[in-house]
């Protein structure tokens, strides 16, 4: 399977992170999240004091910080600058500028380009909103993973301390509208992708599905 690609995109909520990690350590292969390097630029942009509203300063400033992905399935891992990130940039204060920042043409060429490097070598499941539309729309295996309103909130509720079903959904459907009508890269099914709908299935049915896809398309 030397070369391999899976591109898995679909909104939050939708599986794609635990699908992904399953796959990857299913097959043997690495494991890509994009969202988290966006979202580490998103932290280091804050920590900076730029200005989320002006558009023109964040695309100034992130060539700066340097951003590692670690691609062990088994353990991601994501640095800035040296500092382990993994635990800040599931806070509230990321989650909620990271759109703002993920909608800069300039930090979306930096980020595309650095997974770009990391995809090359092929053997990587990779998850995110672009993957088969920009990042890698040669993958042989592209799959768009959805699922109801009410479950993607339940799931997110239940990962996240604090929340109710009700408030994830609204804030579900605010990332959804931001990230679907951005003008650069918007999250969008691309040509050939599968369409996974993991509302009734469970993490190992929809693992065993994706599975089943790559062995059909590989």
């Amino acid at each position: 399977m030397a070369g391999l690609v899976v591109a898995m995109d679909g909104p939050s909520g939708s599986g794609k992170s635990s699908a992904s990690r399953g796959v990857a350590r299913a097959l043997g292969l690495r494991y890509l999240d994009t969202g988290a390097q966006y979202r580490a630029m998103t932290w280091w942009i804050l920590r900076q004091g730029v200005d989320l509203g002006d558009p023109a300063a964040i695309a100034a400033r992130c060539g700066e910080p340097e951003i590692v992905s670690g691609t062990d399935p088994g353990g991601p891992t994501i640095h800035v600058g040296g500092v382990d990130v993994a635990g800040p940039i599931r806070e509230d204060e990321v989650t909620s500028a990271v759109s703002a920042v993920a909608a800069v043409p300039e930090v979306r060429a930096r980020l595309v380009a650095l997974q770009r490097r990391i995809i090359g070598a092929g053997d990587i499941v990779v998850e995110g909103r672009d993957i088969g539309t920009v990042v890698a729309p040669d993958a042989p295996v592209k799959i768009y993973l959805t699922a109801s309103p009410e479950a993607r909130a339940l799931r997110r509720s239940a990962e996240l301390a604090g929340t109710t079903a009700e408030a994830q959904r609204a804030a579900l459907a605010r990332r959804d509208t931001l990230d679907s009508t951005r003008k650069t890269d918007p999250l969008s099914m691309a040509d050939g992708a599968v369409e996974l709908d993991t509302t009734a299935l469970n993490l190992d049915e929809v693992i065993a599905e994706v599975l089943r896809l790559v062995k059909e398309r590989t």
